[in-house]
């Protein structure tokens, strides 16, 4: 089965600053998030989702709240977590949250469920890091459980047992599940054999190295029976006028929040040059002018087997101004631009 081309934008609710270069209020923060998502649709794309944290830099923690008002000013664009940290959640509150959120929004949600590369929910709310794998397997399945409708038996070891359970709201359309893959086989697998989508988290390093997951997915998923799902991929990236005004913007924000996680998780602080490898043609980064992140994506998709495109656009420090031409000119000149290559390499494009 062949897939349309997609396109969105995702955000993990980066702490706002002014033109002045001074932060806002996180308060003001998350009501700039509505506005984004309101310019994401005028722009043209087709998707807006919003990552789970629960940090100063980055205070989401309810993502599904701001999706809910974003639907209430939007009419087309879909709307869904990116990435909703299952292992930390319980799954019938989720399925309960996102399937009120499709009820709203006229049937555009969408989920896409981690396991978390981000732990701070896990101490938050009381779960043992110990428990990782079991915790995202388990909640995984109920998850999944839910999404069948009807009455629900389940019984597992990190939560009160179902026995027919009627869970509301119920559904009147299905709404698409991915699930967020960042280096791990094991989650390519557990995304076929639930019949999920595959979204490829390509956050450092070549992106053709993730090709290898894009093809395990298509094999496991014939294994289990299913049948095709889409390939998406997730990656972070910036867009101005030029790719010298791109990287002259991002760098001195990219340097200072990867020293500040850095700290936390034992890295060493970013330096120029591995800042300019990730934002060259064979990094992870979409950093330049519109016509360079444009040729960057038309490259990738097709070597991943992907037909989706969601740029994680934002970074800690940035003005907002910057932020908003981001999505601008992502929407009104990368992809119509990634539309027009893809075409012109299609096979039949010359006949």
């Amino acid at each position: 089965m062949a897939f349309p081309l997609f396109f969105g934008v995702d955000t993990f609710g980066d702490l706002a600053f002014g033109a002045d270069g001074n932060p806002l209020s996180q308060a003001e923060t998350i009501r700039w998030v509505v506005e984004e998502g309101v310019l994401a649709e005028e722009v043209g794309l087709e998707f807006f989702g919003i990552g789970e944290h629960h940090t100063n830099d980055w205070p989401m923690p309810a993502g599904d709240v701001v999706l809910a008002a974003i639907a209430s000013r939007t009419s087309t664009i879909h709307l869904g977590s990116a990435v909703l940290v299952l292992s930390s959640d319980d799954p019938v509150r989720v399925f309960q949250r996102y399937s009120t959120l499709h009820a709203i929004s006229g049937g555009r949600a969408e989920v896409i469920l981690g396991r978390g590369s981000s732990i701070e929910s896990f101490p938050l709310f009381g779960y043992d890091l110990a428990d990782y794998e079991t915790l995202f397997e388990e909640k995984t399945e109920l998850f999944a459980e839910l999404l069948k409708g009807g009455l629900v038996s389940w019984k597992g070891t990190t939560r009160t047992a179902l026995r027919d359970a009627d869970v509301v709201p119920h559904l009147e359309s299905a709404f698409p599940v991915w699930l967020g893959v960042g280096g791990s086989p094991e989650s390519v697998v557990r995304a076929a054999r639930y019949g999920f989508g595959l979204m490829l988290a390509i956050i450092g390093g070549p992106p053709s190295r993730f090709a290898p997951f894009s093809q395990l997915f298509a094999a496991a998923l014939g294994e289990y029976g299913q049948p095709d799902r889409p390939v998406g991929v997730h990656a972070p990236g910036h867009i101005a006028s030029t790719d010298e005004e791109a990287r002259d913007e991002l760098w001195p924000h990219y340097r200072d929040v990867l020293t500040r996680v850095g700290r936390m998780r034992g890295w060493s602080p970013p330096s120029k040059a591995q800042f300019l490898n990730e934002t060259g043609p064979e990094g992870a980064w979409h950093v330049g002018s519109p016509d360079t992140v444009a040729q960057k994506i038309a490259a990738s998709l097709p070597s991943l087997g992907a037909t989706r495109f969601d740029l994680k656009y934002g970074m800690v420090g940035l003005p907002h101004d910057s932020v908003m031409r981001t999505i601008e000119l992502y929407g009104t000149k990368v992809v119509p631009l990634v539309q027009e290559m893809l075409a012109d390499n299609a096979p039949d494009s010359a006949a």
